[in-house]
């Protein structure tokens, strides 16, 4: 794209190169992510309907798995829905503002996912360490703060690295070699003096918003696992790693994800690498999470029943 005599460019909007640059990939590619989209979309909107109705299901596991479909439809929406514009119009243009709105949600559902899924390692560690006080411990107010305050912290967190982001307006090219204003290929073309960002970045997205999560998340299965070597029986241990398998599984995909694509090595090799990386973070793993804890989750599937047989009786 263009540049400036000295390779710098002040930018009123970015090129968003896509997920691929080949002619002939591009259907094969737009089939499949317009599927998933749609997957993603209709699964976990079913979940979170089947929680809203299912008054069985009004507990404080399946309010933080309301939470969680919410945040993967939302960021599904914030980044696919790009990736099926340039496919249909061939449009591959986004304003600055619109790029820096759609970076700071982007990070901002990232940082609530993860603290999200602390909060149900949280529930499952008291549910199998304390369940003779478990309905005391996590009761609708504790419940609810929990979930009121993974949301202020996502959307919190995330301000100080996009305040000095949008401070910069110096870019050696208007490209973006991505599907989405995402800020580790918007950082790659800044021009300006990028150290302070960095610092910030490195601070509130490993160790805030990365290291402590997976830090209470992992202690939390430290107490469970424990707990559950301690049990006897073996049908009781099979039952106590049934009930957090769902959220191991997510929990595990998630940030598998996540350190591939952010906390390893960058080089111009390895870009496209990380492009499959966040594709599947942004697409696939929003599709899997209804999928685990429907088919995995007995609790789920019999709302499911219920619902379905009242519909049939209606009928």
């Amino acid at each position: 794209m263009f540049s400036s005599p000295l390779n710098r460019t002040l930018v009123t909007f970015f090129y968003i190169k896509g997920i691929t640059d080949a002619p002939d990939l591009q259907i094969l590619i737009f089939i499949p992510v317009l599927l998933i989209y749609l997957i993603t979309l209709g699964g976990n909107m079913a979940i979170l309907l089947l929680i809203c109705l299912d008054h069985y299901l009004h507990t404080p596991m399946y309010l933080f798995l309301a939470n969680l479909s919410i945040v993967d439809v939302s960021s599904s929406t914030i980044t696919l829905h790009k990736v099926l514009v340039i496919f249909i119009t061939g449009d591959h243009m986004v304003s600055y503002p619109a790029c820096i709105t759609q970076m700071y949600f982007f990070a901002s559902l990232i940082g609530h996912e993860l603290l999200i899924l602390s909060a149900m390692s949280y529930d499952r560690y008291v549910a199998i360490c304390n369940p003779l006080r478990y309905h005391m411990v996590m009761n609708s107010r504790v419940c609810s703060l929990l979930a009121i305050s993974c949301w202020f912290m996502g959307f919190i967190q995330v301000l100080p690295a996009v305040v000095i982001f949008s401070g910069f307006s110096c870019y050696t090219s208007n490209e973006i070699n991505h599907f989405f204003c995402d800020m580790i290929p918007l950082i790659k073309i800044i021009c300006n003096d990028t150290s302070v960002l960095d610092i910030v970045f490195l601070i509130q997205g490993i160790f805030v918003i990365t290291l402590l999560p997976f830090l209470f998340t992992s202690v939390s299965y430290i107490f469970i696992i424990s707990t559950i070597m301690r049990i006897r029986s073996n049908t009781g241990k099979q039952k106590a790693f049934f009930t957090c398998s769902s959220h191991l599984t997510v929990v595990t995909l998630l940030y598998t994800t996540l350190v591939s694509q952010y906390l390893t090595p960058t080089s111009l090799g390895t870009l496209n690498a990380k492009k499959m990386f966040s594709l599947f973070n942004t697409a696939a793993v929003p599709l899997l999470n209804p999928l685990i804890y429907s088919l995995k989750n007995k609790d789920v599937k019999l709302a499911a029943r219920r619902r379905l047989g009242f519909c049939k009786t209606i009928g």
